[in-house]
């Protein structure tokens, strides 16, 4: 190839480069002429580039004549000073009209490193202001957002993490980048990990969504609530949109849900002791009634009950227990001379009896159910207990248990307040009885 031939591909090459720009660019000679000016400058002015190359400067054709020499000579000052110059100065488009455009100019050295021109790159003020107010928000919801903000790429992998965010997770910011979500969350990954699956194929859901999460922490495992916003994230650039992720933006509103679901299950509890009042009313026999009350008590509430009076025929200690009832079925008062109930000393009911108050165990981690039950004389499967103590007019009259699977959590202090509610009724039938306890 000759060399004018390598000049003619270079001029090609240059001109190809500076159409494809999204900025708008010109250049100047040393004396101010333009040399170059790409097909941005053209769209946001008018003029082509047969038009703009070879005239000096802007005056009588992009610029007010009152402003043309300001103009010029703000642009080509940028040949004596070292870095890059900033101005924002309005210019005057092809069909009359003035657009207020944002410059950004800097010299261009000769072969001999004397000043040779100046290259000029413009976009419109507030196309500009568009863009610095995308990367300040971006940098806003990095650093001082009030909710978390995670991206997340194609993987499923956190790719950036906001302050707030990592506060949640626990960690720090860069500890979390690229650890698979299942790593960062004990419960509701699979959740988790769906709605994203389900952002990338189909699109932001309509509304926010609330997930229950158990995170891992330094501190273990927190079950927390979170309000959760979804954003498609696809490539700019693309002709095509391109996922590059999804944006994970979250809310912890764990004490609010929280407070909901406890006045939600006071109000149910409610009614339910109301109900039960209502049906154990319409018995004539109080055993009846206890049993009616029993099951509603369960509802919601736990899988098993189990009911044990003293034996009335028995001096108070130490005390043994019969079994009255176990619901679901199998009632009725226990016959004289009935077998106790092989309870080991130190059992929950007998704690429950000796405290006349309320006692919560759960089977240990890692402990087989079965095994934990069939030593404690309760149903195969159970793995959390709840005793209280059955008192009627000053007496206690046996015990009261209560028994969730381990699918269910641990009883907590608001369940015991229910069961001692549950077991002062329970006891007030047990008083009307045919038999008669002696006084514990």
């Amino acid at each position: 190839m000759t060399a004018s031939g390598r000049d003619e591909t270079a001029d090609d090459l240059l001109a190809a480069l500076l159409d494809g720009m999204d900025a708008a660019l010109c250049a100047f000679d040393a004396d101010g002429v333009i040399t170059h000016w790409n097909r941005e400058a053209e769209r946001i002015l008018g003029w082509s580039a047969i038009e703009a190359v070879g005239r000096k400067g802007f005056a009588g054709w992009a610029v007010r004549a009152a402003d043309a020499q300001d103009v010029q000579d703000r642009l080509m000052s940028a040949q004596d000073v070292p870095g890059r110059q900033v101005h924002e100065f309005a210019l005057l488009t092809k069909d009359g009209g003035r657009v207020l455009v944002r410059t950004q100019s800097a010299g261009v050295p000769g072969a001999d490193g004397k000043p040779a021109g100046v290259y000029c790159a413009f976009s419109e003020v507030h196309a500009q202001i568009d863009l610095e107010r995308s990367i300040a928000l971006s940098e806003a919801l990095m650093e001082d957002a009030s909710w978390g903000v995670v991206l997340v790429d194609v993987d499923l992998r956190p790719a950036v993490v906001n302050v707030h965010a990592a506060r949640a997770f626990g960690s720090g910011r860069t500890v979390l980048l690229g650890r698979p979500l299942g790593e960062l969350l004990a419960q509701g990954v699979e959740e988790l990990e769906g709605a994203l699956q389900h952002v990338l194929a189909e699109g932001a859901p309509p509304a926010p969504l609330e997930l229950w999460v158990s995170v891992r922490g330094p501190e273990g495992v927190r079950r927390r609530c979170w309000r959760c916003g979804f954003l498609r994230l696809a490539s700019p650039l693309a002709e095509e949109p391109v996922p590059l992720g999804v944006a994970l933006l979250f809310q912890d509103v764990t004490e609010a849900r929280q407070a909901q679901l406890d006045t939600a299950q006071l109000r149910f509890r409610s009614h339910q002791l109301y109900r039960a009042g209502r049906a154990a009313a319409e018995c004539e026999d109080p055993v009846e009634a206890a049993a009616v009350r029993l099951e509603f008590a369960l509802a919601g509430f736990a899988e098993h009950a189990l009911v044990d009076v003293l034996d009335p025929l028995r001096d108070p200690e130490p005390p043994r227990l019969l079994r009255w009832s176990a619901s679901p079925p199998g009632l009725g008062l226990p016959e004289p001379g009935a077998i106790p109930v092989r309870y080991e000393p130190g059992h929950p009911a007998l704690q429950a009896l000796d405290r006349a108050g309320s006692v919560r165990t759960s089977a240990p981690r890692g402990q087989a159910d079965g095994a934990w039950a069939g030593a404690r004389r309760w149903p195969e499967g159970a793995a959390h207990a709840l005793c209280t103590v059955l008192r009627s007019r000053g007496r206690s009259l046996g015990t009261l248990t209560f028994l969730r699977g381990p699918s269910r959590a641990a009883f907590e202090r608001a369940d015991a307040a229910y069961a001692e509610e549950v077991a002062a009724r329970v006891a007030a039938d047990l008083d009307l009885a045919t038999w008669s306890p002696r006084t514990a």
